[in-house]
């Protein structure tokens, strides 16, 4: 008990650096491990440190300026809901504060191997802060059950889930997201694969509409000046100030010009952020396929798994995410029985579009189509755990949530559809477990098929 104290104190102050310090490390290790040499490793790690700043620091840009905006917009329309979307961080800090959060980094760093040595994923998942994702399902489980054992099963049942869905999305990552060699088994993004997938193939079935293919290079094409991101954003931010703004016109210019500038800037700046993440891993993903194709013969691929922040610089994930921002507002308000008011996590909204690219094949239209249905089934899920996370929330930091004032939620995970159907399974305790087993193991059985198929492509074309 004392050896496994000691483990997880250790890491509970890795998680507790922060990506900034966390990534470089762990990408200096890896590089290192893999052969890349000390210098090239350091040097990758550091880049990628200052990427995760540099992202950090224009995501609080967007949300320090949307923030206010949308205050005004809620105050300025009477919008009325009882539950506020208090965001991520309070939300990663009561997963990682519960006693699921405590294990769920040893724990699913030992999935992670287990899944590559059984060839089970082709994804070396180096975001360990981002486990919080799966801590937070298994600690709404164990709220609702009282079992700390259901909260770990589940927790690491959803890691095994995601961990499919970033190795089956990873591809199509490279190809249309202009991301080559990485995945991204995120825990928010990559639980509305499903649900875009199922949109995208109605979509596909609408006469008209399958046929109309409309990307951001010919919007920008036909549009010229006035398709290019920063314009883009500009306007949208300008757009957003109008619906906001309760001051006098000679006041309002001011205030209105700014936001519009900043949005404009965060379009531009994002992409630059993605890039820099992206310089740094290349001697890491250089050394690791050199090191695959002399060791392991029947893996095609090896991805390095990534926060989705480095690709929420995608044209289409910024644009769709702009329009989504207002319009989740209003949805909000006008669907029935919805309880959350989106706020906190409004800045976050790119990362809900980013796998919903490849499964729309970079196609503008419907990746914002999908992602308006997503945000829908988000509100109602959302909505449906209101409760349930303010206990977990009460359980994990009673200091700060056993006597809250006000009802509320959160978008990034409290919305969450995976989440939201694991809590609902695992509220039937070992029943519910079993059948969230047989859904990873049949998973997990069918993306090994997948890799040694596309191993033996290679290898032929070799």
């Amino acid at each position: 008990m004392g050896f496994l104290n000691a483990v997880v104190a250790v890491f509970d102050y890795i998680s507790g650096l922060g990506n900034t310090v966390m990534m470089p490390i762990i990408i200096t290790v890896m590089g290192c491990l893999l052969g890349a040499g000390f210098g090239k490793s350091l040097r990758g790690g550091l880049t990628v440190g200052v990427g995760f700043i540099g992202l950090n620091l224009v995501t609080g840009l967007l949300g320090n300026n949307l923030g206010p905006a949308v205050q005004a917009m809620v105050s300025k329309y009477g919008l009325t809901l009882d539950a506020i979307d208090i965001g991520w961080v309070p939300a990663a800090a009561i997963a990682f504060a519960s006693q699921v959060g405590t294990f769920i980094i040893p724990i699913g760093l030992v999935i992670n191997i287990v899944m590559l040595i059984t060839n089970t994923t082709q994804t070396a998942n180096v975001d360990i802060w981002n486990y919080w994702h799966f801590a937070f399902t298994g600690a709404m489980v164990q709220s609702l059950t009282g079992s700390l054992a259901l909260g770990l099963v589940v927790a690491s049942l959803n890691m095994i889930i995601i961990m499919v869905i970033a190795d089956r999305t990873a591809e199509g990552l490279g190809t249309y997201n202009g991301l080559p060699g990485i995945s991204l088994p995120h825990g928010f993004t990559a639980a509305f694969v499903p649900i875009a997938a199922v949109t995208n193939w109605i979509l596909g079935k609408i006469p008209g509409l399958n046929k109309l293919n409309v990307d951001m290079d010919t919007i920008q094409r036909k549009l010229g000046v006035f398709g290019e991101p920063m314009i883009v954003g500009t306007f949208i931010g300008i757009l957003i100030g109008i619906l906001a703004n309760e001051l006098p016109f000679g006041q309002a210019v001011a205030p209105v010009l700014g936001l519009g500038v900043t949005m404009g800037a965060v379009l531009v700046l994002i992409p630059k952020m993605a890039a820099m993440l992206m310089e740094g891993l290349i001697p890491v993903s250089d050394a690791a396929e050199v090191m695959i194709e002399k060791k392991f013969s029947n893996r095609g691929k090896m991805y390095i798994g990534l926060d989705s922040a480095v690709g929420t610089g995608h044209p289409v994930a910024l644009t769709c995410a702009l329009i989504l921002i207002p319009a989740s507002i209003f949805l909000a308000v006008l669907l029935p029985g919805n309880r959350v008011l989106p706020f906190a996590d409004l800045a976050v909204m790119p990362f809900v579009i980013v796998l919903i690219i490849p499964v729309c094949k970079g196609d503008f239209l419907r990746s914002l189509i999908c992602g308006l249905v997503v945000f829908i089934v988000m509100l109602y899920c959302g909505t449906d755990l209101v409760d349930l996370l303010m206990e977990t929330a009460a359980t994990a930091q009673p200091e700060v949530y056993a006597n809250y004032g006000s009802n509320f939620s959160s978008i990034c995970d409290g919305s969450n559809p995976l989440t939201w159907a694991m809590v609902k399974l695992g509220g039937l305790e070992w029943i519910g477990v079993a059948i969230m087993a047989v859904i990873a193991v049949l998973m997990a059985l069918w993306n090994r098929k997948c890799i040694i198929k596309e191993a033996a492509a290679m290898h032929a074309e070799g």
